[in-house]
């Protein structure tokens, strides 16, 4: 072959390689700004949320719930039977004395995780046992079911169950306005 037609070669192998080059770059480009512009829409609609405080009050988590926000468990560390007889609407059983054990497991290390159990100190023990076990965000519910019950909170249980709905229990322009209330309340 001669010199000529190997200097042709040559350059068609490296336009090529230009080109292919200019491809995969032109497409890593394109996937990055697709991921970005999701990012911005969902970014948009769901707004971050701020770090939960160590305590928090009934209002602050049943405003959560009432809204829909994503990404929160709450944890009833009181006993089983005391449990089944009432709790917060949605919240898992998780008995102090295993709390650990089945948290580790089960949770994601940085969830927004808001805890209760039958006394303002056994919450403390259970909360300070969830941080020590590598939980990031830990709030103690103050107050705990009494003080979600205080609130008119939906709860669920055996008791619970026999309680007859309040009047605005199944009117949602009346739990509105009862929501709007007591988020002016301190409790």
């Amino acid at each position: 072959m001669s010199e000529s037609a190997n200097n042709t070669v040559e350059s068609v192998k490296d336009a090529a390689e230009s080109a292919k080059n200019t491809v995969e770059s032109a497409a890593k480009n394109t996937a990055e700004s697709a991921k970005s512009a999701v990012g911005n829409v969902a970014g948009g609609i769901i707004p971050p949320q701020p770090p939960i405080e160590p305590q928090s009050d009934a209002h602050l988590v049943k405003s959560r719930l009432e809204w829909g926000e994503p990404a929160f468990t709450i944890l009833d560390v009181r006993d089983r039977s005391t449990y089944n007889q009432g709790h917060i609407m949605g919240a898992m059983p998780y008995p102090i004395d295993e709390l650990v054990d089945r948290a580790v497991p089960s949770l994601d290390k940085s969830r927004d995780i808001y805890v209760y159990g039958e006394s303002d100190g056994q919450t403390a023990q259970a909360a300070q046992s969830l941080k020590s076990a590598g939980f990031v965000h830990v709030s103690e519910l103050k107050g705990g079911l009494a003080a979600w019950k205080a609130i008119g909170g939906p709860t669920e249980g055996i008791v619970e169950s026999k309680t007859p709905a309040g009047a605005d229990d199944y009117n949602i322009v009346a739990r509105l306005k009862n929501h709007a209330e007591t988020q002016q309340k301190d409790v």
